[in-house]
């Protein structure tokens, strides 16, 4: 039977509700394991003990009146450390801001509180939100529960990690770059990023940062497709000003049974090695669909160019990131970019060049980015689904050296350049589409692998129902050795 850590978060509201067990007993469960288990994995950073346990049993007291908070009453859940929390640090790793201590909620805390989380905690991230790995000089690394010698995924390292290894019953993270689903990959969890702009950002920006960036959306990572549904519907929606006049009604899923899904399938990436121990498991799980009657094309594609798509999103996304950026990084960057050859689009020049770019130059190729929007619609007209991997590789081993447009990762004996993952990150961010990432076994070399699913603009629920699904052929969430 599976340790009650490790149950998801809609299970566990379940059993306080039945009064099979409390919400402070849960918290003291999970408080147990962090003691336990996070030495080793460094992925909680942060506590507020006192503030949760207080809320625990008002919870507690709460249900034994009758009342209910909503559909997480009770659950003890972790944060992404960039969310804004009272009296909680918000550094995103960065010294620059170690005594960024927000004296307000951000909205989507809030909702989720609202909805009856206990939040006891945050996660992990890299400097700045920007890498596959999790470490800082604030906080140190966060090792991945399946491998410690691995990464967990970045930026939502620490949270994928807290959910793999049973430290926490849900968790909230963000997305501009695979930041959910990379660790969700990694870490054998569920991870789904929703369509952007349905999840209001208010409370994970910057000080005096205002304007949320573009491609950058929050969302929630868990042990089951069940619990992102939830999760979804208690984050999303509009929020400030925009609440007095617009509401989300997102759509529920296209279908409910798999063999009445038509899927397209793309498992080779056009734009630079992929591993071939993971591309066999996906492949399995492919064929595992297929057998359960799911209606699978490998050739069909959006009328899109994947090479123009992938320049556009590496511009678009450097681009959305210059915001973040000190006066005199960004002159260096203007200085680099005038010394650049024409030939020359390493990634280091990309970064050079978009953070320089003109307002025109951003609109034009925002301009695509609409036309290939266009695309993807039309092609979600016939097909339900687009299947394909979430990273390059399964989890990779610490590199801590250089800068990140200098690292490689080991992809069939060779090295391929880190940042050549983004190929996949950017296939759903450039053009605002959901996608979900699913658990679905482990490669020769025992490390969890997800599948990526991305649907039609705001069919986040048919992203995530075809995930539950999925889970229910493949099995779903399987915790790691030695977390009992």
């Amino acid at each position: 039977m599976i340790n009650l850590a490790f149950e998801p978060a809609l299970s566990l509201a379940s059993s306080i509700r039945q009064k099979e067990i409390s919400s402070l007993e849960l918290l003291e469960l999970y408080l147990r394991r962090v003691e336990a288990y996070n030495p080793q994995l460094n992925a909680v950073i942060f506590t507020q003990l006192d503030k949760a346990r207080e809320r625990a049993k008002a919870a507690d007291g709460a249900l034994a009146q009758g009342e209910s908070w909503g559909p997480l009453h009770g659950v003890p859940m972790t944060i992404k450390e960039s969310f804004d929390w009272i009296d909680s640090p918000s550094t995103w790793g960065n010294p620059v801001f170690r005594d960024n201590y927000p004296q307000t909620d951000g909205v989507v805390v809030r909702r989720l509180q609202s909805a009856g989380a206990i939040i006891f905690g945050k996660t992990n991230v890299p400097l700045m939100l920007g890498d596959w790995q999790s470490f800082n000089d604030i906080y140190g690394t966060t090792n991945n529960p399946w491998d410690l010698t691995r990464v967990p995924g970045g930026s939502s390292g620490g949270a994928a990690a807290a959910l793999a290894a049973g430290l926490t019953g849900l968790e909230l993270g963000s997305d501009i770059g695979a930041s959910i689903r990379n660790p969700a990959h990694y870490c054998g969890v569920f991870g789904h990023k929703p369509t952007y702009g349905i999840v209001p950002a208010q409370g994970q920006l910057l000080p005096d940062v205002f304007a949320p960036a573009d491609i950058a959306v929050s969302g929630p990572l868990a042990r089951s497709a069940e619990d992102l549904a939830v999760a979804v519907d208690v984050i999303a929606g509009s929020a400030g000003s925009d609440a007095a006049g617009w509401r989300l009604d997102l759509p529920r899923p296209r279908k409910t049974s798999l063999k009445d899904y038509k899927v397209a399938v793309m498992l080779t990436n056009p734009c630079c090695a992929q591993d071939n121990e993971l591309t066999d498991q996906l492949q399995h799980a492919i064929d595992a669909l297929e057998r359960s009657g799911v209606k699978i094309d490998y050739n069909a594609r959006p009328a899109v160019d994947f090479e123009r798509s992938h320049h556009v999103y590496l511009m678009l996304l450097r681009a959305a990131t210059a915001t973040r950026m000190p006066n005199q990084e960004f002159t260096s960057h203007i200085e680099s970019a005038a010394q650049l050859s024409g030939g020359d689009w390493s990634y280091r020049a990309y970064v050079d060049r978009a953070v320089t770019l003109y307002h025109r130059d951003w609109w034009q190729l925002h301009n695509e980015r609409e036309k290939m929007r266009i695309a993807w619609s039309n092609f979600f007209q016939e097909y339900d689904l687009f299947l394909c991997p979430t990273a390059a590789s399964a989890a990779f081993p610490h590199d801590h050296e250089g800068e990140r447009p200098e690292r490689t990762i080991p992809v069939n004996g060779g090295h391929e350049p880190t940042t050549d993952q983004l190929f996949w990150a950017g296939l759903s961010c450039l053009v605002y589409l959901p996608s979900t990432v699913a658990p679905v076994g482990l490669t020769k070399s025992q490390l969890p692998c997800g599948l990526q699913i991305v649907g039609d603009y705001l069919q986040d629920h048919t992203c995530i129902e075809f995930a539950r699904l999925l889970s229910q052929e493949l099995g779903g969430f399987k915790p790691p050795s030695g977390y009992d």
